[in-house]
């Protein structure tokens, strides 16, 4: 797995489910999973500082090759010493390769198997992507781990566009191999194919035997049902390697996460708990708390008992004046208490399957939140 600094530890698979406790080791530091990447599309979580990330429990961040290469330009960031130094985060960093912007900005973008090109949603002006330059800025950055270039299509698609995309993605990721220059970077590719299981095998087995750092699913979360989801990864996470780190991108509902784990994935990254956050929903183990809501406004208690963050240290009170100010705090606060919330039950995950008891610590979640996994519903 890549250069001497990468190493990837399964430590202990639950007796009762494919829940795994592992460690991924890179050259800045180690990442405890099963474990949650806070999104820093642009360099940045927004709102936040490293140091209240640190506190919050982040271990790993996630930031994006298509935002940063149009913005300040990888060349820049490199000048300045890389994207860790630039943004003032010292531990791990994964980038993604901007596939999903093939998703998210379909409008705005040719596809065929040279490259990506795009038109920037800033200013207009042409971006190519290829696996060569995805790979190029993503060294350029400096990050530890690098997301090969793929093609990400909506839900629903035809089997025959799924099936070329398939077959674009894995041309790709053999082309993101071969670029690679930087010994303390390492790639992990994407496994897509839709809710096709045949699609998704013969992506899997394909990218299996490039022999990647680590695996992720890809294309989920696009306009499907959880149940749909779910039924993806209980085929396509016994196909991945199990000393390597499988990531499932984009995901980030509790239920989910948690979905997840008991199915074999270790790792996750969304802006579901910040974006809420800056809308007044804040994420607690008895469910969630829309803040706006009339009735909070002379409710003096924390967001959550217990909870170590700066917003539990204010009253659901106070946290509803400030958005309903309009004070750039509330955000900021309710931010930093949904990615605590998120850490810890992480956190509270790994603790449970050391002691094989993920299935029971799941459920009584379920349970917790009024959630059940066959009527999910979205905060």
């Amino acid at each position: 797995m890549g250069g001497p600094a990468f190493s990837f530890d399964l430590r202990h698979v639950d007796a009762h489910c494919r829940a795994r406790r592992a460690t991924f080791l890179t050259p800045h530091g180690p990442v405890e999973l099963p474990g949650f990447m806070p999104v820093g599309t642009q360099g940045t979580v927004k709102g936040l500082t490293p140091d209240q990330l640190r506190a919050a429990g982040a271990q790993m961040l996630l930031a994006n090759t298509y935002h940063l290469a149009l913005r300040p330009g990888p060349e820049i960031i490199a000048e300045l010493g890389g994207l860790h130094r630039f943004m003032g985060w010292e531990g791990p960093l994964l980038t993604d390769s901007g596939g999903f912007q093939l998703y998210s900005l379909a409008q705005r973008t040719c596809v065929d198997d040279r490259r990506a090109m795009f038109r920037s949603h800033i200013d207009g002006r042409p971006l190519e992507l290829s696996p060569e330059r995805a790979i190029e800025i993503q060294e350029a950055l400096g990050s530890d781990v690098a997301m090969v270039l793929d093609h990400v299509l909506p839900l629903p698609t035809d089997r025959s566009s799924l099936a070329d995309a398939c077959r674009r993605t894995v041309l790709w990721a053999r082309r993101c191999l071969a670029a690679a220059r930087r010994a303390d970077q390492v790639q992990f590719a994407i496994v897509q194919g839709g809710l096709d299981p045949e699609l998704r095998a013969d992506c899997a087995r394909q990218l299996v035997d490039l022999d990647f750092a680590g695996y992720a699913v890809g294309g989920l979360s696009v306009g499907e049902p959880p149940e749909e989801m779910y039924r993806v990864l209980e085929y396509t996470c016994p196909l991945l390697p199990s000393a390597r780190p499988r990531y499932l991108m984009g995901v980030g509902r509790p239920q989910d996460l948690l979905a997840a784990i008991l199915r074999g994935i270790d790792l996750f990254d969304c802006v579901m708990p910040t974006r809420n956050g800056r809308n007044a929903l804040a994420f607690t183990d008895r469910g969630t708390l829309r803040l706006r809501n009339q009735q909070f406004e002379r409710d003096g208690q924390p967001l959550e008992d217990g909870c170590p963050c700066a917003a539990c240290r204010q009253s659901r009170g106070y946290l509803r004046h400030l958005f309903l100010a309009r004070e750039m705090l509330g955000p900021v606060l309710v931010s930093l208490h949904n990615l605590t919330f998120y850490q810890r039950l992480l956190g509270e995950a790994r603790a449970a399957i050391e002691a094989n008891c993920y299935v029971e610590f799941h459920a009584e979640k379920l349970r917790s939140w009024g959630a059940e996994e066959s009527r999910l519903r979205t905060p």
